[in-house]
């Protein structure tokens, strides 16, 4: 059994229109969700099955919770789909003035540096409250990991668009490498 705490606004979207969501998490990982609406904890028991469904309604729960759309938190209910969660105040420190500019910085204007990233990467992210969330697989989330601290830890746009860049013709390198065998 697993115990979880959602934010009170993200409850309705973990539940879905006429318990869709809940019901689809319950279906596909084999567990029963019991959602306490007064304080936001969940619970998260087996009903059978693979002893691994508790952690992956979990991870789907969590990223929920951090700002994701059902739609996106149940991809990581596949496999080699992961989710991280990176603590924004890890490295802007502890101030409110801070933490709105550096989170300013990961969207960017009109979302642009956020739809980069998603773009240049494959990896989804999500920032809410003091957290950045990334979805994708490990090769993915490596790649949008240290996009995420470069700019956390002040790098310029260009710099981390040039260093997204160079990542994306890798991996085409290594793909047709792949492919020519």
């Amino acid at each position: 059994m697993e115990y979880l705490h959602l934010p009170m606004e993200r409850m309705g979207v973990a539940i879905g229109p006429g318990g869709t969501v809940k019901q689809e998490i319950e279906r596909r990982t084999g567990t029963t969700l019991n959602f306490d609406s007064e304080t936001g904890e969940v619970r998260i028991e087996l009903a059978g099955g693979d002893p691994t469904g508790t952690l992956r309604a979990r991870d789907a729960l969590n990223a929920i919770g951090r700002g994701f759309s059902a739609e996106r938190a149940l991809r990581l209910l596949e496999e080699d789909i992961y989710l991280e969660v990176i603590d924004i105040t890890d490295y802007v420190g502890r101030s409110e003035k801070a933490l709105v500019r550096f989170k300013g910085r990961l969207i960017g204007e009109a979302g642009k540096a956020r739809r980069i990233m998603e773009e240049s990467t494959g990896a989804w992210l999500s920032v809410y409250g003091k957290t950045v969330a990334l979805i994708g697989t490990p090769e993915q989330l490596a790649v949008a990991r240290e996009a995420v601290i470069k700019l956390l830890e002040g790098a310029p746009h260009s710099a981390v668009y040039g260093f997204l860049e160079r990542k994306r013709r890798e991996a085409k390198r290594r793909a047709g490498e792949i492919w020519r065998g």
